[in-house]
């Protein structure tokens, strides 16, 4: 995989004990890198970081990415070979309850890692994870394009793309200089689903975890349209564009999205009655129920134009819709309802992605 870039190398992961950062980790693990964890704390409980003990399998440092020193003197240390940005505060919600918090996390915290690249100058290949709500969405029917406006209507979307703008000045004003011997990207994903998410506000945690209860699950807008992907998806993404930055100079300050394929796209309720396929429902009328409760603004529509990062990076999305569905449902249902070593079946479920990865051709599973 990779053609084994990662083996042996020493690989910086912000965000470890987060789901997508977990999910990295365990990647990264089975890619035989020596992975180096920085995280400020547990965001959930459950946490996925935790059931799968991954902190037996890495360096774990505790720490906050704001604290600019620490920062420093973990890279300056550690001296990666490759550094994946994931850490933010993630949830929108939060950002309307604790604007500051999501401020400070994600445009401050992401300036500091940079500064501590820029401070260190090591041969490093940093990947600068944001997301898809960095664009400033007016729920147009065609993706965006990665130079397309960013902004946003909340805090949240507001501080991606703030961060967005101070990754594009850090790039042109230290990282493009000749003594520079950093490699940066940008990678932009959203809406990711898949086993070990138990954040606040996500609508397949809330269910997954109001089954296991045997319970419905409450949906705010069940019309709401969102283009499912697996977790798996992006972090591939993000490893094929570590993979090409390290093999081309001209990918340098660069962004990509890693979005799903455009048959992804479902409403909440047929993403529910699909997920509880998988859970032996006998009524869908027991799978949900409507509160009508809509606390804070969602985006109804959201999608991503994947073209610069198949022809560049060649990677697109593989998985199908079903796909996404069943390894999301049967990674919650072991967890759930049956005594399955939870780390087993997430290695199995990045094996079987890779395989078929592998049987549509991607260069990247070589």
């Amino acid at each position: 995989m990779f053609s084994n870039i990662y083996k042996n190398k020493k690989v910086i992961v912000t965000g470890h004990t987060g789901f997508k950062g977990s999910w990295l980790t365990a990647m990264l693990i089975k890619l035989g890198a020596e992975v180096v964890g920085i995280s400020k704390d547990l965001p959930t409980s459950p946490s996925m970081f935790e059931e799968l003990a991954l902190k037996n399998q890495i360096k774990h440092y505790n720490e906050d990415i704001r604290d600019l020193p620490k920062m420093i003197q973990i890279i300056s240390e550690e001296k990666p070979n490759f550094l994946f940005h994931l850490a933010a505060q993630p949830i929108v919600s939060i950002s309307y309850t604790d604007p500051v918090e999501t401020i400070s996390s994600n445009v401050m915290g992401t300036t500091n890692i940079l500064e501590s690249l820029k401070v260190t100058n090591l041969q490093c290949i940093a990947v600068i994870i944001t997301s898809d709500k960095a664009y400033n969405n007016v729920e147009q029917v065609w993706g965006y394009k990665e130079d397309d406006k960013l902004g946003g209507k909340d805090i949240y979307s507001g501080s991606k793309g703030a961060a967005e703008l101070i990754i594009n000045s850090y790039f042109h004003s230290f990282f493009k200089l000749k003594d520079c011997n950093v490699r940066l990207g940008i990678g932009r994903a959203g809406n990711v689903i898949g086993g070990g998410d138990w954040a606040k506000d996500r609508i397949v945690v809330d269910c997954m975890k109001a089954w296991s209860e045997g319970k419905q699950v409450e949906t705010r807008a069940p019309a709401a349209t969102r283009p499912w992907q697996h977790v798996l998806e992006p972090i591939s993404g993000y490893l094929c564009l570590g993979f090409e930055l390290s093999k081309n100079p001209k990918l340098h300050g660069e962004a990509f999205n890693f979005g799903p394929r455009a048959e992804q796209n479902r409403t909440v309720e047929e993403l529910l009655i699909d997920l509880s396929k998988h859970w032996n429902f006998k009524d869908h009328n027991n799978v949900y129920k409507i509160t009508g409760d809509i606390p804070f603004h969602e985006a109804g529509l959201l999608k991503l134009n994947c073209d610069k990062s198949l022809f560049f990076l060649n990677w697109q999305a593989i998985l199908t819709y079903a796909e996404t569905i069943k390894l999301t449902s049967e990674w919650y249902y072991d967890f759930y309802k049956t005594d399955k070593n939870i780390l087993d079946v997430t290695m199995d479920q990045i094996e079987e992605y890779e395989n078929l990865a592998k049987e549509k051709g991607f260069k990247w599973t070589e």
